[in-house]
């Protein structure tokens, strides 16, 4: 009996080792490898920690009992991995684990600490000290989850190794292109929509690079030059996201960029940037990087942007918007279900009528922007009007798809405050439709978390017909909300999974068309 449970323990140990480190590994890969991401992830799953703390706890009583008593606590730690084998068996995900060259280091990383503690485990069993033996074997799965985290610390100085060869080899190659103009894009929503208008602008009259989908952090930039940049390009649009206080700085001091563009700033990853002053200081790193190059760098920022205006910090700020004293300023804007006219004026005078596919008031904002830049790096008005009708949404963000007599708006992309309200926005202006609003709510804003969402819920039952919420516990406040605001609790419902609430969003059926606004699709580290 004793050599059967041994055999079938140990091999339900590796795999559960095996399973765990990959699972928590992918954990630390959504959690852009941050400590702090990660340890909130730890925290949000208490039930599945309890696993290994009730396998240590077994463990170590299995090594310090009788024979028989051993055995029955022996079984018992088996259930225990039995139970975490379960849970770790890969599931569907909606980001993928990939298995990069930092998690190839990872993995060479947990299998020294593991040969550590089973050499060890071995020893003192060889020795005769059994308890102990239990006891270090019980100590590692137990703490499996934080093994991840101090394998993650052990590696830093490599990575930092690595990393700084990548981003010397990025500065090498930006270096070789003396002549290309690189513009710098950042703000807390709308950076990525302005970065995909100004390219499809700016190919009216360029040869154009900017960086790919949300490769908006150092490396991602990094990766973008070594990989995409050639001798062809005039200008790399580079999109710049933050965290942290000074990640800005951090990109910029790679790229160093000739202009930038701020498209807004807000309540955004309260939770690592504490106060929105330091998110303020944050965002005006790029304009410090553009006037430190050279004073004749172009500076533009959004005027409709209220913290912005009340924030300026540099002289020769071009403005633009839909608000009066804007430099490049959208006057006679008219919405549709399929999109706006609006007339742009410029600062020399220059008038024109454009109209784009775009939803959504804040998109005229985003694309008046965009004509802004190419406007002023000499691509004439009667060009633009042609390159802004063929813009199109950028992936997830209001990106309308049509399924028969179902128009989904997909703003999947990372909500914030300013972002889900003006999303909602778009969603009241289809009248004639049923409005369903589909959400698993907004993350990463620290302790005005369920304020936010709480004032979320408020402005979703006056725009939404039906209110579908992704999971239980962190959208309590979105429905504490919505039913403050007097919404119809028969018509919100609340469901574990996104597959359940898409389900049940195609079920509704109110007789007329519908219009679902998908807003905010969490990464499995928050659900």
């Amino acid at each position: 009996m004793d050599t059967f449970i041994f055999v079938v323990f140990t091999i339900a140990y590796i795999a559960v080792t095996v399973l765990g480190l990959r699972y928590y590994s992918h954990m630390l890969q959504l959690s852009s490898y941050q400590f702090q991401g990660y340890f909130r992830f730890l925290r949000s799953k208490p039930q599945r920690y309890g696993l290994h703390v009730g396998f240590l706890v077994v463990t170590i009583l299995a090594g310090i009992a009788d024979a028989k008593a051993g055995n029955v606590l022996r079984i018992l730690s088996l259930a225990f991995l039995v139970f975490m084998i379960l849970q770790y068996l890969p599931k569907p995900a909606k980001k993928k684990f990939v298995v990069t060259k930092r998690v190839q280091r990872l993995f060479v990383t947990y299998a020294v600490v593991f040969l550590i503690f089973v050499v060890a485990a071995a020893i003192l069993y060889k020795v005769g000290n059994r308890a102990a033996a239990y006891c270090i074997i019980a100590v590692y799965m137990g703490l499996l989850p934080l093994v991840i985290a101090l394998c993650n610390l052990i590696n830093k100085p490599i990575e930092k190794k690595v990393n700084d060869w990548f981003i010397h080899d990025a500065q090498r190659i930006l270096a070789e292109h003396p002549g290309l103009r690189i513009i710098g894009i950042t703000g807390s929503y709308g950076k990525t929509s302005v970065k995909y208008y100004l390219w499809t602008l700016l190919s009216e009259g360029f040869r154009v690079l900017m960086t790919p989908e949300s490769f908006n952090t150092p490396m991602g930039v990094v990766r973008t030059i070594r990989e995409n940049l050639t001798p062809m390009h005039e200008i790399f649009i580079c999109e710049m996201g933050a965290r942290h206080v000074h990640d800005i700085k951090e990109i910029t001091d790679i790229v160093h960029p000739d202009d930038g563009i701020l498209t807004s700033i807000g309540p955004q990853h309260l939770e690592t940037f504490h106060s929105i002053e330091n998110i303020i200081d944050t965002k005006y790193e790029l304009f410090d990087a553009v006037q430190e190059k050279s004073s004749k760098g172009l500076k533009f920022a959004n005027g409709d942007n209220e913290i912005i205006t009340a924030n300026m910090r540099h002289e020769n700020v071009i403005t633009y918007g839909v608000s009066e004293g804007c430099d490049y300023r959208a006057t006679d804007v008219k919405y549709s279900a399929d999109g706006a006219t609006f007339t742009v004026t410029a600062p020399n005078g220059d008038s024109a009528e454009f109209s784009m596919k775009l939803l959504g008031e804040h998109n005229v904002t985003n694309v008046v922007g965009a004509i802004a830049m190419a406007h002023t790096l000499g691509i004439p008005f009667s060009k633009l009007k042609m390159g802004v009708r063929r813009i199109t949404p950028a992936p997830h963000r209001q990106e309308l798809i049509k399924h028969g007599n179902v128009s989904i708006i997909d703003d999947a992309y990372n909500s914030n405050p300013m972002g889900a309200k003006m999303a909602l926005n778009t969603l009241s202006k289809f009248e004639d439709y049923t409005r369903i609003l589909v959400t698993p709510g907004m993350v990463e804003l620290g302790d005005k978390e369920a304020e936010y969402n709480r004032e979320f819920g408020r402005q979703a039952a006056k725009a939404a017909d039906y209110i579908i919420l992704v999971g239980i516990d962190h959208t309590r406040p979105i429905k504490e909300g919505a039913l403050e605001a007097g919404f119809s609790e028969d018509r919100l419902f609340s469901k574990e999974t996104l597959k359940e609430a898409t389900d049940l969003m195609y079920e509704i059926d109110a007789g007329r068309q519908k219009v679902i606004l998908l807003e905010n699709d969490l990464p499995d580290n928050y659900t």
